[in-house]
């Protein structure tokens, strides 16, 4: 969520600028409110200093916030996830310099915040670290850019995103809570409708409608942080929702669907994982359908990122594949129990929106829209409530089961 921005070809700050500026301040901290009160982080102070070869970063904090750091590239950034934080910079200080072209910041959702800076080109961290202030109250969040061959940025943005970067509080200090990451997909909207039922159904509301709800109960427990790709009606590219999970670390991704089919007899519920060889036709067919989405709404995919090619992002690959078949498999036992399945539940095929290396993936067909009974279920409170309840359930077992505080 890009918040403020301050950018290269920007010479001179007018009062207008510093009007803006002040008006965005109010807006963020109104928004941070909004969200649930004061943000617990005040970032009171920045700091930047060097050239085209190597740039110092140091910014300032009333207590020691945890942090974590990944790359991205297109243009080459670097982004740094914090706690939710009240930011208060002089934007003197934000203005270009050395290897660093814009700076952003603000917050990204009720529990976190983020600094995004964006570089004049290719660069590597030598340093990102928390250090107490020697003579005053306070930490500092210190990092240190070096410019760089693009190969070598290329290297350190899969190492990154791979492995994320956390930094943990200090002993003594109290650490803010890590919640296990739920990211929900749902599926469609915008001017991709997908599938509509026989009595008028439309899968893009229907998903969006469920996945709120869901939403809604996983964060009432407490023990989860949810990242939706959409909260309202608007097209998303399918590599956009993978992107939007991968940034706001996501530990597991749930896209959320509603299919349709010649066949009205065919009800029931799937589960999907990625494969590039289906599991079946039906299957096969299923993955094609839901890929059409880019090229329904007149978009056209992104070409994939070279790192799928890399040796190490296809052994992360195939452990993350792992792990979602494991919690493809637990949430079929969990929904079994009041949901009616489909024969042989755990399908696979070449789903795009799964392609997510670093990160368990599935997506849920809840039913069939051109069966009456799955598409009245669908509409039914009662029936979403308790297949909600199920999914939580498996979410808790598979976060358990990993050693996730969200068990």
């Amino acid at each position: 969520m890009e918040i403020r921005t301050r950018h290269r070809k920007e010479a001179v700050l007018h009062r207008p600028t510093l009007f803006i500026w002040a008006l965005f301040a109010a807006i963020t901290l109104a928004f941070n409110n909004a969200l649930g009160g004061e943000p617990i982080f005040k970032a009171h102070d920045y700091k930047m200093a060097g050239d085209a070869q190597y740039t110092r970063i140091v910014v300032h904090f009333d207590q020691e916030p945890e942090f974590r750091w990944f790359l991205l590239r297109d243009p080459s950034r670097l982004v740094v996830d914090l706690p939710p934080t009240e930011f208060s910079f002089d934007p003197l200080e934000l203005r270009a310099r050395g290897l660093v072209e814009s700076v952003q910041y603000g917050a990204v959702d009720a529990s976190r915040a983020r600094l995004l800076f964006r570089a004049v080109g290719p660069f590597s961290v030598e340093k990102a670290e928390v250090m107490k202030n020697e003579t005053s109250e306070g930490f500092r969040l210190i990092i240190e850019m070096r410019a760089s061959s693009a190969e070598d940025f290329d290297a350190a943005l899969r190492a990154s995103m791979l492995q994320p970067q956390s930094v943990e509080p200090a002993e003594g200090a109290t650490p803010v809570q890590d919640r296990f990451t739920v990211a929900l997909d749902p599926g469609h909207g915008g001017a991709d409708g997908g599938a509509r039922g026989i009595n008028g159904t439309i899968e893009k509301q229907i998903t969006l409608l469920f996945a709120l709800e869901l939403a809604r109960k996983l964060e009432k427990t407490g023990r989860y942080q949810v990242v939706l790709t959409r909260e309202d009606d608007r097209f998303l590219r399918l590599d956009e929702r993978v992107r939007i999970a991968r940034e706001k670390g996501a530990d597991l991704f749930v896209s959320v669907h509603a299919d349709a089919i010649a066949i009205r007899s065919v009800r029931g519920a799937t589960v999907y994982t990625v494969s590039d060889k289906a599991s079946d036709a039906e299957a096969a067919a299923t993955a094609a359908r839901e890929n059409l989405s880019d090229e329904i709404a007149g978009k056209v995919p992104e070409e994939e990122q070279d790192e799928v090619e890399d040796i190490l992002v296809d052994l992360i690959r195939r452990e993350t594949h792992a792990f979602s078949i494991r919690f493809a498999r637990t949430l079929i036992g969990k929904l079994s129990d009041t949901v009616q399945l489909v024969k042989n539940p755990h399908r696979y095929a070449g789903f795009r929106v799964l392609r997510a290396p670093d990160i368990p993936s599935v997506l849920l067909e809840l039913g069939y829209l051109s069966n009456p009974e799955d598409e009245a279920q669908l509409r039914d409170p009662k029936w979403r409530a308790e297949t909600m309840d199920a999914i939580v359930e498996a979410v808790g077992y598979f976060a358990k089961a990993n050693g996730a505080a969200g068990g």
